[in-house]
């Protein structure tokens, strides 16, 4: 059995909000997609939800599409729409 993968997760906005924290380190399943992870966070903190169909990934500083693997070490941010001004 392959050993999990350690990735940190950047939080902002709403997820930040939803957390309490700036970043999560977690350990998953070798072969996670960035969608699985999101589904991850989502099932954890159910009033995200809203946030699902607009938020856009970025893995380690580069924008992701939900079906990229994950690797041990990415830094992966879920950036949900912002506003201000």
């Amino acid at each position: 059995m392959s050993e999990p993968i350690a990735i940190t997760v950047k939080l902002f906005a709403a997820y930040q909000e939803a957390y309490s924290c700036p970043e999560l380190k977690l350990e998953l399943p070798v072969g996670t997609t960035v969608g699985q992870l999101r589904d991850r966070l989502l099932a954890e903190q159910p009033q995200l939800e809203q946030w699902r169909e607009v938020t856009r990934f970025g893995v380690n500083l580069e924008f992701a599409a939900a079906e990229q693997l994950l690797q041990s070490g990415d830094e992966v941010v879920l950036i949900p729409p912002v506003s201000g001004g």
